[in-house]
């Protein structure tokens, strides 16, 4: 396991880094200020990703897409990590559990998607179904050809801008994934309440009142819905890791700056050790967050990458993303609290990475079962 990157791998996260700082790190206060993406620039930055072959680059080369393994997607989450989420997701989408689509489906969902022309979400956590997702209670009910189904699901990501949903409802006792058009009729889309942390990325209420869906839209086979959401849950934290460490290299970049440059007392405020050492508990702490992140990546592409490595990273580096963005703010003192600056920005917006993917207290469970399964515990 040597984690020194290829020539290719160095074009790769330049590449990605120039994009960020190019294309997105300018509107980044015009999004925090809209709490929105226009639709001409969400349009024009996926145009560009398009263009420069960063859009859809987690799927087959085969049918369109960048090709790029496990390891090498990471360092591309890693990168676009830095800047805004509701710019970020503009470049990496689709959904990788669209790779199970079938026959005509990859033609009315897959295709379209990786060229940038239909947009997905994902449709999964219900008001009374979070973390235990196996109590959801949306149904989908067998009637002939088609599905009815009835139910509401909330913090449903940037459903406002999705063409469909990838949604999970349960069938008798097992949950099936459907691919649901969002101008079905039945279904009804709504912004939910604001949230503080990343603003412009909206969060949206689903509500499906005697939805009829084809049951040549159902992905995978009935009852299989459960293995198909494990299976994305494991890259999905994996991502909220990678783009954790993005965060907080930038956050640590910008503190050190400002410690090095920041004078009182006639002397940089980094030669106090109050700050010095913050800076050395940041620095150490975000290695070990990227070297656990880099882990399970590496071994998600060798196959062989558990719950439990992806729970430790996702755990490890928004927990520290969390730790270093509060270091940052006292570093800057009262201007990290200043909407002129971005520092309080990344303080908000790293609150949310411990809850969304599985909160913290879900992974330490993952983790603690793990470990004491080979005993009976």
């Amino acid at each position: 396991m040597h984690f020194a990157l290829t020539t290719e791998q160095h074009m790769i996260v330049d590449t990605v880094r120039g994009f960020v700082e190019s294309e997105l790190y300018p509107y980044e206060d015009e999004v925090e200020r809209l709490d929105d993406v226009p639709k001409e620039l969400a349009d024009e930055i996926r145009r560009k990703a398009v263009a420069s072959g960063l859009y859809a680059a987690n799927m087959p080369a085969e049918l369109g897409g960048g090709g790029l393994d496990a390891f090498d997607m990471t360092l591309v989450e890693r990168e676009l990590g830095r800047a805004s989420y509701a710019l970020q997701m503009l470049v990496t989408r689709p959904s990788n559990i669209l790779q199970a689509c079938r026959d005509e489906q990859i033609d009315a969902y897959l295709l379209p998607a990786i060229r940038g022309e239909r947009h997905d979400c994902l449709a999964m956590t219900e008001p009374g179904a979070g973390s235990d997702v196996r109590s959801m209670r949306t149904r989908a009910e067998r009637d002939g050809d088609d599905y009815v189904v009835n139910g509401i699901k909330h913090f449903i990501s940037h459903a406002d801008q999705a063409d469909f949903v990838i949604l999970f409802a349960r069938t008798g006792p097992g949950i099936t994934a459907f691919l649901v058009d969002t101008d079905t009729p039945g279904l009804s889309v709504r912004r939910g309440s604001p949230c503080v942390s990343h603003r412009g990325y909206h969060q949206c209420e689903l509500s499906f009142t005697d939805c009829r869906i084809p049951a040549r839209q159902r992905l995978g086979e009935e009852g299989a819905g459960f293995e198909l959401m494990a299976e994305w849950l494991g890259s999905s934290r994996l991502a909220v890791a990678a783009t954790s460490v993005g965060r907080a290299r930038r956050v640590l970049e910008s503190a050190t700056q400002w410690a090095a440059t920041r004078e009182q007392f006639g002397q940089s405020i980094g030669r106090f050790q109050g700050t010095g050492f913050k800076l050395a508990d940041m620095l150490t702490e975000l290695e070990a967050a990227e070297l656990l992140t880099l882990r399970a990546a590496w071994k998600l592409g060798q196959g062989s990458m558990t719950d439990q490595d992806a729970a430790m990273a996702k755990l490890f580096a928004s927990e520290a993303l969390g730790r270093i963005t509060d270091h940052a703010v006292q570093i800057f003192g009262g201007m990290g609290l200043m909407t002129e600056l971005p520092i309080e920005r990344f303080w908000r917006d790293a609150r949310v990475e411990r809850i969304w993917d599985g909160t913290s207290e879900i992974q330490r469970h993952i983790i603690s079962r793990a470990l004491l399964r080979p005993y009976g515990g």
